[in-house]
């Protein structure tokens, strides 16, 4: 699909939008029928992922939250997972009957990933998991998880194991979080919850190299979303200040204000395409693919604060109202600076990349 067919689609499944905070399981049943949730399985190209995204975030970002949240938590079923697994639940997660979770972050454990403490015990021919995770995606209410848990304490990131959880596994509970964009997130508590050994995705104690290949997929798409949204700030604050009149003429011929939006639509533009080439180097198997989506996502995500800060300025309070475009982008744009690797990390991830 091209970005055009895409943004119709987010068009058409604005009405679907709910902002309830829980898991949108009619909107992820569109996205499905739609095709776009099939598109990414067994395997989608991280460009198309970023056309996807784009598309979907510059006129639905409930959308686009969904679609992402599905990929993120299944993909290292799909990538990671043995035959009887994928077999379980990808066509389901690809057909919109069953929703995905991605459990990677804890309490005391969000940017430094090695530091991970929900144990993995073996048992059997298995393992018990025991301990909790937040900011967890469609948590608690996913049927199916890719959970990240220590399989040897002392070993920091080479001690980290993937598995694959059903959500009404034994000793799987959790809550829901209230974000400050009503997103499905919430945590999950493990006590003693049997896995079988059939369900490691990957190898024992590899699990970070699960981790590590969906977040390098995923990060340039975030970018992708960032710029979808910085995109629907730009058209916004243009139309506004083509018809808004003030001291007896348009806002459009104030400098201070045509040359704030042509700096938006510049950097709007160069976070395209650090987007597009960070998705290039993923699906070309480059070297420097992390410091690629490093890049990608850091200067994406604070061009779109920025973005819809000043269409906010633009417009003047309206644009604080509940429920207008930009009130609403306001509180979405925030999270993408902090989830799959702060600003900071991203900065860190460049930074070494340079003295290599």
């Amino acid at each position: 699909m091209n970005l055009s067919e895409v943004e119709e689609v987010a068009r058409a499944l604005v009405p679907l939008a709910a902002e309830s905070g829980a898991v949108n399981r009619p909107m992820v049943r569109a996205l499905a029928s739609h095709g776009l949730l099939g598109r990414l399985f067994p395997v989608v190209s991280a460009r198309e992922l970023c056309t996807l995204r784009e598309g979907l975030a510059r006129y639905c970002t409930e959308a686009e939250t969904a679609l992402a949240l599905q990929g993120l938590g299944a993909h290292p079923i799909a990538a990671a997972g043995q035959e009887s697994v994928v077999s379980e639940w990808i066509p389901r997660v690809a057909d919109g009957s069953a929703v995905a979770g991605f459990a990677l972050t804890e309490p005391d454990a969000g940017s430094d990933v090695a530091s991970l403490s929900l144990a993995a015990t073996p048992d059997g021919d298995g393992f018990r998991l025991t301990g909790e995770k937040a900011y967890i995606s469609n948590a608690p209410d996913a049927d199916v998880y890719s959970v990240f848990a220590k399989t040897s304490p002392d070993a920091g990131s080479r001690g980290i194991t993937a598995f694959c959880v059903p959500g009404d596994a034994p000793g799987l509970s959790g809550s829901r979080l209230s974000m400050l964009a009503p997103h499905a997130l919430g945590r999950l508590f493990f006590d003693g919850v049997r896995v079988e050994r059939s369900h490691v995705l990957g190898e024992v104690d590899a699990g970070m190299r699960v981790a590590m290949t969906t977040l390098n997929l995923f990060r340039p798409s975030v970018g992708a979303f960032a710029v979808g949204m910085a995109q629907a700030a730009l058209d916004a604050a243009v139309e506004h200040a083509s018809a808004r009149e003030a001291f007896g003429k348009r806002l459009r011929d104030f400098q201070g204000v045509s040359h704030q939006l042509a700096d938006i639509a510049t950097s709007v533009q160069a976070a395209r395409l650090l987007v597009h080439s960070a998705a290039d180097a993923y699906d070309a198997g480059s070297p420097d693919v992390a410091r690629e989506a490093a890049m990608a996502k850091l200067f994406a995500t604070e061009t779109a604060q920025r973005a819809v800060d000043v269409a906010i300025q633009v417009h003047g309070a309206r644009a604080l109202e509940r429920g207008h475009l930009l009130e609403a982008l306001y509180r979405e744009v925030r999270a993408p600076r902090i989830y799959e690797g702060a600003s900071e990390v991203q900065r860190e991830i460049i930074a070494r990349s340079l003295f290599a």
